[in-house]
């Protein structure tokens, strides 16, 4: 929970949130906003897309595919693990976009010169990469709302999101973003950062967790176990409940003296608390309970953090929050929740109730 900053708030900037989480999801902007603003002590409307502007982080297609808020001094140990995979060049996706490796040599340039100046948007972008002899085909893939050619440019460097026109995104390369983009190291380079980050915010972990973290456990054993070994010494091994999981070595003695939180926090949909084990670890979500917070396609709901497990599910209505929590799970503390409750209100504008219902 300290880790995660979610045992007690500080001042901490939009960019030190997203730096401590290794990112935080960001395909629905609301959810995003509100995972930083309910971890830091003080937080104002528009300080996500005033650091976007300013560049303190930057948005992408990173973990998973998906979009995040990422710190561009760090993000870049994160997509080079991402590439490494180099999932672009299987044939699937040549059967499917007819994307060989000579039109992947072609498109790479075409859209760092397309985004040398300004940033342009999406029909833009497009437009100018299917006039590159060779490209033509790649025209309609290009304009899909879902990105997937764009996504391994993202993981190599190549482009981020820029500031959107209206409701139209844009695209621009990620040094022109923000001053503070450090670039894509090569993965036996990025590995120890990447690991090393990952298991600050979230170990213990196991590597298969990173890796389903990272792609969905799209990374193959034996690339993990090497990546895993750059560390050295820096990790070592522990049991957890019968299983080997890997923490930092530095962090042993402050783990194994951390009190018990007791502490209720109410979690916005695709929380970094749930994301980075994942909604199949049971220490985070109960088994049985997974299909209420991991839903059809990729939604993932509000939850409620207690005794440092999901506990329940929460949604906002007209007339404030409703709980749905777990029969099994420890009784709703309704002090400590309408508390939570409270804050929540303080940080959406306005009073809220609350109803809890037992699922």
């Amino acid at each position: 929970m300290q880790r995660q900053l979610l045992a007690s708030f500080g001042k901490c900037s939009v960019a030190e949130v997203v730096r401590t989480l290794c990112g935080v999801q960001a395909q629905v902007a609301s959810s995003a906003e509100l995972a930083i603003r309910l971890r830091q002590a003080a937080s104002r409307r528009g300080e996500v897309g005033r650091a976007l502007s300013e560049g303190s982080v930057i948005k992408t297609w990173a973990m998973r595919g998906t979009l995040h808020l990422v710190a561009p001094e760090v993000a870049g140990s994160f997509l080079s693990l991402l590439a490494a995979g180099r999932s672009w060049e299987r044939p699937s996706w040549e059967r499917h976009f007819g994307m060989t490796a000579r039109h992947w040599g072609l498109l790479r340039p075409a859209v760092r010169e397309a985004l040398s100046g300004a940033a342009l948007t999406r029909e833009e972008l497009a437009t100018a990469v299917s006039a590159t002899r060779g490209l033509r085909h790649a025209g309609e893939a290009l304009r899909s709302g879902w990105g997937t050619l764009l996504k391994p440019l993202a993981w190599q460097g190549d482009l981020c999101f820029g500031p959107s026109q209206g409701s139209r995104v844009t695209f621009t390369r990620p040094e022109l973003a923000s001053s503070r983009w450090a670039g894509v190291p090569e993965p036996e380079a990025a590995a120890p950062l990447a690991i090393a980050a990952y298991l600050s915010a979230y170990g213990p972990a196991s590597a298969e967790g990173f890796s389903n973290w990272l792609s969905r456990g799209r990374v193959g054993k034996r690339l993990l176990r090497t990546w895993f070994a750059t560390l050295g010494d820096r990790v070592t091994e522990i049991e957890l409940e019968g299983q080997r999981a890997y923490v930092l070595r530095e962090h042993i003695d402050e783990l194994a003296s951390a009190p018990r939180q007791t502490l209720v926090r109410l979690l916005p949909g695709f929380d970094q608390w749930v994301l980075g084990p994942g909604t199949d670890d049971p220490h985070i979500v109960p088994p049985a309970r997974r299909p209420l917070v991991s839903k059809q396609s990729g939604w993932i709901a509000p939850t409620v953090v207690a005794d440092g497990v999901v506990c329940a599910t929460w949604q906002l209505d007209a007339c404030g929050v409703r709980v749905a929590w777990f029969r099994e799970a420890i009784r709703p503390p309704r002090v400590h929740l309408k508390a939570e409750i409270a804050r929540l209100g303080s940080i959406v504008g306005r009073e809220l109730s609350v109803a809890v219902d037992l699922v």
